[in-house]
């Protein structure tokens, strides 16, 4: 599993958890706006930041 993957998961947990919902739920939300590779293509971005960033980032894309 590469290293983007693993943050990805990681990513989305908190991200759930940010929205108050279940993992499977957000990660739903992500995949009909198209936003899962999106997501896993921000890894350079996200990892260095704090997470709230791209709490920020992805809130915005799914309005």
């Amino acid at each position: 599993m590469s290293k983007e993957f693993k943050f990805f998961i990681y990513l989305l947990e908190r991200y759930a958890e940010h929205l108050g919902v279940t993992a499977d739920i957000a990660y739903r939300r992500l995949a009909e706006k198209n936003l899962v590779d999106y997501a896993v293509d921000m890894y350079e971005l996200y990892h260095v930041e704090a997470i709230e960033n791209a709490f920020a980032d992805l809130d915005e894309k799914l309005i």
